[in-house]
């Protein structure tokens, strides 16, 4: 599993990391890493995900330079 720590404290609209879960909690596929659970602990959300092997697609694009087509490829997946 990973675990993404996020500080409620920072966040101006925790409504937004509220509905993010509603729909990362009801919604499961293949080609998605899906939430399995989430913790409160002090001022931070823990959220607990699949672990995704390569690390956060966020590393992998700030990176890697893409073609449009390869970032609508991904995008369709």
């Amino acid at each position: 599993v990973a675990v993404k720590q996020v500080s409620l404290g920072k966040q101006p609209q925790k409504e937004l990391i509220v509905n993010e879960l509603l729909v990362v909690r009801d919604n499961k596929h293949p080609n998605i890493v899906n939430y399995l659970d989430s913790y409160l602990v002090e001022d931070k959300l823990w959220i607990i995900m699949e672990y995704m092997d390569g690390g956060p697609l966020s590393s992998v694009i700030k990176e890697v330079q893409m073609a449009e087509g390869e970032m609508a490829a991904i995008c369709r997946e």
